[in-house]
């Protein structure tokens, strides 16, 4: 999961980054409330993480202002204010979930993964695509019962793709999603890692799941009976030594 830390206090902010890192989330921080509107504009976020009470904006401002646009990207209030017209007005501006301090840091991981999963159309830490499932808790996968042993970046592609199910996406959000911005390798190396991937899920019979949609980019679907024009599910279509970007 990639997270948008939105808080001012440098001290604070440091100490969430490290809980939210050690629970194998990608953070990325804004100081204020424009920035955070303006990434929030820009990059896609499965999750957004708001104080209430910033330097230039207050964070039902930024939630308003963000829900404005359109921006469905779920966002959670972590706030010292435990007064119940806080929480009410935070929920009317936009809110999916309110978390008060101090906070426990496996409670907090816990809310996260539950705001993450209902957005997502998952009622369970256990997200299920036909035969393959996938436990966000473990970040273990398997298919019709049997254990597929992936990599840490093959279970990060994977997850990516059962969250965005249905929905194209680019090597740029791949890459994105994988390295952050920091020290990124050639985008080639995404149909490395999807040929693997492919590969280790058709050992179990599943790897047509993931779809290569050329010019595009890359789609887990829901029902692999109905592919679409120009997309390919063949694992054999791609080798490590023949790998080509498709866009």
């Amino acid at each position: 999961m990639r997270l948008l830390l939105v808080e001012s206090d440098q001290a604070t902010a440091q100490a969430l980054i490290k809980t939210l890192k050690q629970g194998g989330i990608t953070v990325d921080h804004a100081h204020t409330g424009h920035e955070a509107i303006d990434m929030l504009r820009h990059y896609d976020y499965d999750l957004a993480l708001t104080e209430l009470t910033l330097e230039d904006l207050e964070g039902y401002e930024v939630i308003r202002r963000v829900r404005k646009t359109q921006i469905q990207t779920p966002i959670i209030v972590l706030s010292g204010l435990n007064r119940a017209e806080a929480k009410i007005k935070a929920f009317h501006a936009g809110a999916d979930d309110y978390i008060t301090k101090p906070f426990d840091s496996e409670e907090l991981l816990a809310r996260l993964q539950a705001v993450l999963r209902r957005s997502r159309g998952f009622s369970t830490a256990v997200m299920t695509v036909g035969p393959l499932a996938l436990d966000l808790n473990a970040k273990s996968a398997s298919v019709d019962g049997n254990h597929v042993q992936l990599t840490g970046k093959e279970y990060a592609i994977l997850e990516l793709l059962v969250l965005r199910r249905g929905n194209v996406l680019t090597k740029d959000a791949f890459l994105n999603h994988l390295y952050g911005g920091i020290d990124e390798p050639e985008m080639k190396i995404i149909d490395v890692f999807i040929c693997k991937l492919r590969r280790k899920l058709q050992q179990f019979g599943a790897g047509h799941l993931i779809g290569t949609v050329w010019g595009r980019g890359y789609v887990l679907r829901d029902d692999t009976k109905a592919i679409a024009p120009g997309t390919s599910t063949d694992p054999s279509k791609l080798t490590p030594s023949s790998l080509q970007p498709s866009f």
